[in-house]
């Protein structure tokens, strides 16, 4: 990362500071989402430019165990490429790992697989999927 990007985990965030950076990268922001959903993690981790915006996230579910799961990774658009996902997911990593997680599990898009695998270090397993939206 060139420029300065700080990392904290369970780093005070609002809603609209997710959904602007949900939208940053495309994504479809839904109000209110944050406070349902922060309430049920491990943690989370934001990082931070030097002005204060938000410019990534990871937020970490589990099982009130030993498995952590990596959902809704997000980098602002614009600053993408430069190892600040890498370095949300390595702080996510560390934290479950402190908080006596043995597993840390994500899925992904086939698009994402080299940043996953590659750049954060995951290694790909067999696993099951039911699509429970089918048929509505």
């Amino acid at each position: 990362m060139s420029e300065t990007i700080s990392c904290a985990w369970r780093d005070p965030i609002t809603d609209d500071e997710i959904a602007d950076l949900t939208r940053s990268h495309g994504g479809d922001a839904v109000a209110g989402w944050w406070s349902r959903v922060n309430q049920h993690s491990l943690g989370w981790v934001g990082a931070r430019d030097g002005a204060g915006l938000l410019v990534g996230f990871v937020n970490v579910a589990w099982d009130g165990g030993h498995h952590a799961f990596l959902l809704d990774t997000k980098t602002r658009g614009p600053h993408q490429r430069r190892g600040i996902g890498a370095a949300v997911v390595g702080l996510a990593a560390a934290q479950a790992r402190a908080a006596g997680c043995a597993w840390l599990h994500v899925d992904f898009e086939p698009e994402l697989r080299r940043f996953y695998l590659d750049a954060c270090g995951f290694r790909s397993t067999d696993a099951g999927l039911i699509d429970l939206t089918a048929g509505r």
